[in-house]
Order: C-alpha cells, then structure tokens, then sequence
C-alpha cells in the first residue's frame, strides 16, 4: 500500500471517504482495511490470481453475449492480464478475516480492475467511468458465485505443487528401498523385537503410504472442477446473459488447464463445501501418515550411541546451545510441527463448513485461508524435509546387523521346524542367557549358523522360511 499522504475522495452508498491518491483500489476496499486489521495477512496469492481469472472470464463471456461492449471488455482483459502477469500485488489489501463470505475481497478486484481498465482508456482513478467496478467488471457476478469459485479455483492451483512434493518424498523413501532392499534387520512391533524385515521394505512402505494419499488427493480434482459461477445472487442467476455460465466456465478451462464446468446446481456450490472439506479431509489424514513417518525416522535416528541409530539423517545444523557436537532431527521435527497445525486449520474448515446458513455459507473467506495454509504449509514442508533430511539418508547395516542377531524374534522362523512351544524356548533362552538365537541353534543341531543366516535373509527379504 502506497504511504503517500496525498489521497483523493470517493463516494459510496454510505458517504465520502478518502482514499491514498496512488491507490488502484477504491473506497469499498479503503472502508475494509479499515474495518478489518485483524490477521495483518493479506489474501492468498493463488486466490488473487484465481478470482482475477473469473473476472477476466466472465468479461470475455459477457462480451461474447453482446452485454458488455468490445471496447469495456478489452479494458477489462487487459487488466486482468497485468494482474496475472504479476502486476499491482500490493493493491489487494483486504485481511483473511473480513465480511461475510468475501465481498469485501470481491469489491478490492472488482475495484483495481477498473481503474486499471479506465487508466489505460484515458481516465483518472476513483472516477469510475466508463468502467465501474459493479456495473461492468463485477457484471453476472455476486460475491455469492465468485468467491466459493475462486476457493475452488485456487485449491486446483496448489494442488499439483502439494502432490509434486509428497510425490517427490515417496521416490526418495522408494529409492532407498530399492538401495537396501537386502539390509535385514529386526522388525519392531509394540516397540518390541519382532521377526526379522528389511529397511528395504520398511522405507519401500513409507513410499506406497504416501502414493496412495496422492492418489486420494488427485481423485478429487473433478469435484472441485464444478463451479457455481454464473449463480449470481442465491444461485438464481439473476442478471446474467443467456449462456453466461457455459462460456464463463469454458473461458476458464481455457485459462487454468483444468476440466472446469458449470455445476449442475449453482445453488448447491454456494450452500456447500463439501468438496473443500473432502480435500481438508486428505490433507489431514496425509499430515497423519507424515506424522507416523516422521516420528519413525527419528526413532530409527536416535542416538547415536544410546538409541536405535539404524539410520544417520544429514547434519542440517547445530542442535544444542549447550552440549557441544550435538545434532537433532530438526527437518522431521518441523515436519511434525507443520502437520500438527494442518490437523488445527481441519477443525477450523470443519466446524467452518457447517457453519453456512441457507444460500450462503458466509464463513468462506476464513475456511479458504485455511485450506490454503495447510496446503501451502504441507507443500513447503514435504519439500524441505526431503531435501534436508532424507536425501543423503545412511543407513548404520552393522547396527542393523546387530540388533536382529540379538533379537529373540529370530526364534519365530523356527516355529515351522520345531513348533511353537519349542521356539518360544530358545527364544526364552535367548533372553535370560544375552545368546544370540543364532548360536543356539547352531549348539543345539538344529541348522548351522550359516544356515541359520541366509534362513534369516530369505525370511527377511522374501517371506520365506521353508525349504
């Protein structure tokens, strides 16, 4: 925002108001900045960009339906094309936390859009002619349709950069798997000795896991693709051109890539946010399983003398201001952090998403910051976490080693040799004497020790205990 002292007046419905003299946006905008110092967080980029595209297409749909003259709309374009190309950034000023359902960040386009589109038709800011924010940039439009269109729009955005991140997690955990698919080691159940795994397949796990929430993730783009605009005011259409929804919904397909379409009920996509609350939905069960995988690499990690010390994370930095040469998990632990906030900003777009009444769900300027900060914050997250920390990933094979041969888990793949009860004996043995099961195998005739080692590796890497 422009600190010029020089304004200029404007006028509404409620009176005079100045606004900066170098501002793009006018006195509806100026009212809420006013109103409305709550978060100091202006919009989210995506859903700038998102909202401009609908004005952008709703100009070029207008114009096709003889509504809007060619030249207005040529203005109106134009606009919306600097804004796009990175323009004015700084004139979209109103806080996350605003009026109802967004008008207020409607009117700030609707506002920067014409002036901008009267500037370039030799006109002066704040006059408002011939373009007027209401009568020609916000024309077929209400808050009502833009701004739950915009939230859509703005979610397909940030979709690919969340599911390229965790995608590019996933083939790092998958290409180590496939490094250490023969490392054996001892699997933990209960946090306790069980049957020998390999990291191989304990990391190859990991990977799946988090293929299978991309997945999930990309199955809902087609929903998000049914957009309401062309509603208007209650989804009633009032005051848009025959056609208007077709071509607005076309013109944005166009421009975003994405199989955008009007919505069967217009209505519906302005009462309900459903199809958001599903898409917070996968964002918290991913934060959960990146969670549960986090957690897991700093136990593998721990030590490294006195914990589990399977794996050595890269050192990132320093990790105590007292104990000298100390290293911690930092990525992991940030990772951890960020989805414990991505569970809070889920509960906000819950309780958020029933909170609509009638036609309208008024909470959609805060339900969509909230999406927006968990997918964002997850996207960062994934990324840095597998450039710091899981790249350059070691793996400790003699620790590995000498945990499964002093596990007493190793006594289960007796259990089809010498029966259940038998083998939990040695495995008992095991335990009170500190002797691996290994030798006492080999003492007792069963099979030799080297026998007993590639028993271990074929039970490890492939299932296999007989033959």
């Amino acid at each position: 925002m422009n600190t010029n002292t020089e304004s200029r007046t404007e006028r509404d419905s409620l009176g005079e108001l100045k606004v900066p003299a170098q501002a793009w946006y006018g006195i509806q905008t100026a009212r809420a900045v006013v109103n409305f110092p709550i978060s100091g967080r202006g919009p989210d980029r995506d859903f700038v960009l998102a909202h401009v595209h609908i004005k952008r297409a709703a100009a070029v749909a207008n114009r096709e339906a003889g509504w809007l003259k060619p030249e207005l709309a040529t203005a109106v374009i134009d606009a919306c094309d600097r804004i796009l190309n990175g323009e004015l950034a700084d004139q979209f000023v109103v806080d996350r936390f605003q009026a109802g359902a967004g008008t207020s960040h409607n009117m700030n386009s609707n506002e920067v859009i014409a002036n901008l589109a009267n500037v370039t038709l030799g006109g002066e800011r704040g006059t408002y002619t011939p373009v007027h924010p209401n009568d020609h940039v916000n024309m077929g439009q209400s808050t009502n349709d833009t701004i739950p269109t915009a939230l859509r729009l703005a979610a397909l955005a940030k979709l690919p950069r969340l599911c390229g991140a965790v995608t590019g997690m996933a083939e790092e955990y998958a290409r180590i798997a496939a490094r250490e698919r023969d490392t054996v080691k001892s699997a933990r159940t209960h946090l306790q000795d069980a049957v020998p795994t390999t990291l191989g397949r304990e990391f190859g796990a990991y990977a799946w896991t988090l293929r299978r929430c991309v997945v999930r993730l990309e199955g809902l783009r087609p929903a998000l693709c049914e957009i309401g605009l062309g509603g208007s005011a209650a989804g009633t259409g009032l005051n848009t051109a025959p056609g208007y929804a077709e071509a607005a919904a076309h013109e944005l397909a166009r421009l975003t890539g994405e199989a955008i379409l009007p919505a069967a009920d217009p209505a519906a996509q302005m009462q309900s946010m459903h199809d958001l609350q599903r898409l917070s939905s996968a964002l918290r069960d991913l934060a959960l399983e990146l969670i549960r995988i986090a957690n897991d690499m700093r136990l593998l990690a721990s030590g490294p003398r006195t914990g589990l010390g399977e794996i050595r994370l890269p050192p990132v930095q320093p990790g105590s201001s007292i104990m000298p040469g100390k290293v911690n998990p930092v990525m992991f632990e940030m990772l951890n952090m960020v989805c414990y906030q991505v569970l809070g900003q889920d509960a906000a777009v819950s309780a958020m998403t029933q909170a609509g009444q009638l036609e309208l769900n008024v909470m959609m300027p805060a339900l969509g910051s909230a999406l927006f900060d968990a997918m964002d914050w997850l996207t960062n997250a994934v990324r840095a976490a597998t450039a710091r920390n899981l790249t350059g990933l070691q793996v400790d094979r003699e620790r590995c080693r000498a945990f499964l041969h002093a596990s007493v888990g190793l006594a289960t793949l007796l259990n089809t040799r010498i029966g259940y009860a038998a083998a939990a004996e040695i495995a008992k043995e095991s335990e009170h004497s500190a002797r691996p099961v290994r030798d006492l195998v080999a003492e007792r005739g069963l099979m030799s020790a080297e026998e007993f080692d590639e028993l271990v590796l074929r039970a490890a890497r492939d299932g296999v205990v007989a033959g």
